[in-house]
């Protein structure tokens, strides 16, 4: 088999010349979330590089979040799911105690200009058309979260052309599969407010009652914002843990 030339700036390590190799192929979709990634031998091979270099170039990519590792089986591309992170902060059991992804509910879909405070977040033009979008989250038919959700249309246009069915409670999957945009890390900030007279109406609770504000801000591999969300819970139905080592 022939090697394939390493790419890249000629000044970089090896290591870091063959991490931005594979990285662009994910971003690419050359390699796709749940992909496993060749052998270290396969690598050395296709690349004529030593094997130690092959290794600083997964693990560097394995620190970054792109990759996962797992005993006995190999390295992948990592397959995110940001949706579960809200277990961190939301009690979505259900009678049983299993742990269950809210149902969603999608209350209004529509382009409009963005606004200042969310262009900035998503990068693009004050007034650039955006997609709007207000998505109610149920467990058990009972309101748990409300959320607002903001994307540029020059990249999720074909999001706006699905059926509720076809969307699902789960939205990263769906910007990957329709639209080519692969959800790759997020940022998150949490605060509590009162709740407003429409949060209020969605949730089911008294005007001015406490709840939770998680904004989160999720971009792509190449750091791109995709994502601007605000979701909204109940107090009494919040708790956090984290495990400290």
């Amino acid at each position: 088999m022939s090697m394939t030339a390493l790419a890249g700036d000629e000044r970089l390590p090896l290591y870091q010349r063959l991490a931005e190799v594979l990285r662009r192929d994910v971003m690419e979709g050359v390699r796709r979330p749940g992909d496993r990634m060749p052998s270290e031998t396969a690598l050395s091979a296709e690349y004529g590089l030593a094997p130690g270099t092959v290794r600083q170039a997964l693990s560097a990519l394995v620190d970054d979040g792109l990759l996962e590792r797992f005993h006995g089986r190999g390295t992948f591309v990592r397959r995110p799911s940001f949706d579960r992170s809200l277990f961190r902060f939301f009690r979505f059991r259900d009678a049983s105690g299993e742990w269950r992804i809210p149902e969603s509910r999608i209350l209004k879909r529509s382009v409009e200009p963005a606004p200042s405070h969310i262009a900035r977040q998503l990068r693009i033009k004050d007034g650039e058309p955006a997609i709007s979008m207000s998505r109610l989250r149920l467990l058990n038919e009972a309101p748990v979260l409300a959320e607002e959700i903001w994307l540029p249309k020059a990249r999720f246009g074909a999001f706006l052309d699905l059926s509720e069915s076809a969307i699902g409670p789960l939205l990263y999957p769906v910007y990957d599969a329709q639209c080519g945009q692969l959800v790759a890390r997020a940022e998150e900030t949490l605060t509590a407010e009162p709740a407003s007279r429409e949060t209020a109406r969605l949730l089911r609770i008294d005007t001015g009652a406490p709840v939770i504000v998680i904004d989160r801000l999720a971009k792509g591999f190449d750091d791109t914002p995709l994502e601007w969300r605000r979701s909204k819970g109940r107090a009494d139905q919040f708790h956090y843990h984290t495990e400290i080592r």
